[in-house]
């Protein structure tokens, strides 16, 4: 294919009022070996898109195409693609693209923690483009029932909340807090509150509290204000590392607490007695695994989930970034070519 597409790429790491996107001309790429051509439908905007604009996450391949919440048509197959996908069919291309499939971490079901692990928009162009290719293996088939723009957000957002849930180790009918509600946390809430919990949301921004009790959230208050009740579990999705310590004080006896960012700031230090004492406990989410994708969209095609946020063009996804930063966007955005 000689054709060239619009696309965006990361010349320059830095913050984003830096304008470290650029929006260039490139050829459309050729599917390698196992590979699929998709021809992308939407790209979700996603806080680590921002990461890796602004330097946050160190550049791991220079020029970078960003994005990793992409939805695509399939145009082309490379060789040797035993795939069970075939032209013409929608496909979803999330953040993790390969694993070695032989590491202890892979043996024993935890391929998120393979050393050789490489990531969509990090390592390998992403979805700010109007084409992307991707290994067949981790192509994701999609639930009916959603448009385009809808599914977007579940690839990445939602995967990685359904996966903080679990290791949030929220007991059945419990009470869970949610810090930031962004992009992630308004589809994780919707995820608790069908199997059952109490949610409680602690965030900036009226919106997004707004949102949080339209939602069907308990309670919304204010970033690092206590909830009305002890929580049995939290999650803090805002990468801000001051959030610990109030996430922990707001946890009962023997509740944990998920980070689910890829990036924190530092956290202060803690008190053993005020913070962790009466077992409770911090744990870190790390990517995910290809079988949490699976559960979370076949929970998905169950479960009607409601996606809100902001549309942008293809050649504005400087300004969705320049959004996000600024804390401009209630719910998830995406961009459409």
């Amino acid at each position: 294919m000689n054709a060239e597409m619009l696309a965006w790429q990361v010349r320059r790491p830095g913050p984003i009022a830096t304008e470290p996107l650029r929006r260039v001309r490139l050829p459309v790429p050729e599917p390698g070996s196992r590979e699929l051509l998709v021809r992308v439908l939407a790209c979700g905007v996603c806080r680590t898109d921002l990461h890796v604009a602004e330097g946050d996450l160190a550049p791991h391949r220079p020029n970078v195409v960003p994005g990793h919440e992409i939805v695509g048509e399939v145009v082309g197959l490379g060789e040797q693609s035993d795939t069970d996908f075939r032209v013409g069919d929608r496909v979803g291309i999330p953040w993790l693209r390969h694993t070695c499939g032989t590491c202890r971490y892979c043996r024993r079901g935890n391929e998120n923690l393979c050393p050789g692990s490489l990531y969509t928009g990090w390592d390998a162009d992403g979805g700010y483009a109007e084409f992307a290719v991707v290994p067949a293996a981790y192509a994701l088939a999609l639930p009916a029932g959603y448009t385009d723009a809808e599914l977007a957000p579940l690839l990445c957002a939602g995967i990685i909340g359904y996966r903080s849930l679990q290791r949030a180790e929220l007991p059945t009918g419990g009470r869970l807090g949610l810090y930031g509600f962004g992009g992630s946390a308004h589809i994780t809430a919707q995820v608790a509150l069908a199997q059952g919990a109490e949610v409680h949301v602690m965030t900036r921004g009226r919106d997004a509290q707004l949102l949080a009790l339209e939602l069907g959230a308990s309670s919304a208050q204010g970033a690092a204000d206590a909830p009305p009740v002890a929580l049995d579990a939290a999650i803090l999705f805002a990468p801000v590392g001051e959030l610990v310590a109030p996430a922990l004080v707001a946890l009962d006896r023997g509740g944990t607490l998920a980070i689910a960012g890829i990036h924190l700031t530092d956290i202060p230090a803690l008190s053993y007695q005020r913070h962790l004492f009466q077992e409770r406990q911090i744990r870190s989410v790390t990517a995910n695994t290809r079988a949490d994708s699976r559960a979370f969209l076949d929970f998905a095609a169950v479960h009607r989930l409601h996606l809100t946020g902001p549309r942008y063009d293809l050649q504005h996804a400087d300004r969705a970034l320049a959004d996000l930063a600024a804390g401009h966007i209630t719910g998830a955005a995406v961009l459409l070519p």
